[in-house]
């Protein structure tokens, strides 16, 4: 009983120090021009900051990988992560929602669908088993294109032969429709799977290859706007819980902040994001509406996966039509 009652001690000593000071780990360079999750994190951050509060900004890999950023939002030591969609799908894979291909028009589409469908309210209801609470979903740039490192694709048969680096299950599956194959890759180990040929590209945002410095071995961009690339904003639900009314009204605040500045930065940026690649020498093929319908028509197969239960495939299609 001593031992018991000396560590829950040792644990509110450590939730009471760390409730002083507002830790954000990054995902990303902190980088107002590429990034769109940092400038979720830099806004979310000044806004708590204007209310009072202290903020500190953790750089990338600074506190761990996507495992250990989320025990530690978990336990209390961190209290906010921009963190990989999986980690919320490892507790509630409901979320695997966010990245069916195609099930959204634009962010604007993906908000009201995620609004109507009260996603966060049944997310939470789970991830409050592990202690933490999704606050938001950052949009890490535009729409997500089809990044190769030779091949030259527009249309799925461009990619029969091609090995590509996948994020998770959900991807896998996608590739597997469109005839091509994945592979669960690290995103530390991509830019030596790229140069030894151990995957031939990636699915991501336009300004990806151009922030991590890649376009010395990435030479294409198809810009299939197959799903949005985001990053789950989650947090420590013993130090949400534990704030004071106004510093709890203050982070939900803050979250509206950051949410609106985002998608404000995403309107410019989905233009820019091109321009980019291609002024770093990457040549991008612009597809059109018809050439995106045989993305959209291929990737089917994904909507009758085992991916998730055939009731939430079904809600998840029943939210996102009556939302368009």
């Amino acid at each position: 009983m001593k031992l018991i009652s000396l560590t829950m001690a040792t644990l509110m000593v450590i939730a009471t120090s760390a409730s002083a000071e507002v830790k954000i780990a990054l995902d990303s360079k902190p980088d107002l021009e590429t990034s769109g999750s940092y400038n979720w994190a830099h806004s979310f951050g000044n806004a708590l900051k204007e209310a009072g509060m202290e903020v500190r900004e953790m750089p990338r890999g600074s506190v761990g990988k996507e495992a250990e950023k989320f025990d530690q939002v978990s336990t209390g030591l961190l209290e906010v992560s921009l963190s990989d969609v999986r980690a919320v799908a490892q507790v509630d894979p409901f979320i695997y929602g966010v990245r069916l291909p195609y099930i959204f028009n634009d962010i604007s589409h993906m908000d009201r669908t995620l609004a109507e469908g009260k996603v966060f309210e049944k997310v939470n209801a789970n991830l409050a088993k592990q202690d933490a609470i999704l606050l938001a979903l950052a949009p890490l740039g535009p729409s997500s294109g089809i990044i190769t490192t030779k091949a030259v694709v527009r249309s799925p048969a461009d990619m029969s032969k091609l090995r590509m680096r996948a994020l998770d299950d959900a991807q896998i599956a996608m590739y597997k429709a469109w005839g091509s194959s994945g592979t669960v890759v690290p995103w530390g180990e991509v830019p030596a799977g790229l140069q030894t040929g151990v995957i031939d590209g990636y699915l991501n945002s336009p300004f990806i290859p151009v922030m991590f410095g890649q376009t010395d071995f990435v030479k294409n961009f198809s810009d299939a706007g197959v799903i949005w690339p985001l990053r789950a904003v989650i947090a420590s639900k013993g130090w949400y819980d534990g704030l004071s009314d106004a510093d709890r009204g203050a982070v939900d605040a803050a979250v509206k902040t950051a949410d609106k500045a985002t998608r404000e930065w995403l309107a410019e940026a989905s233009v820019k994001g091109l321009a980019a690649l291609e002024e770093n020498g990457v040549t991008v093929q612009r597809l059109s509406a018809e050439q995106r319908d045989v993305f959209r028509k291929a990737s089917k197969p994904v909507y009758e996966s085992d991916l998730m239960t055939k009731e939430n495939m079904a809600l998840w299609l029943k939210l996102s039509e009556e939302n368009r």
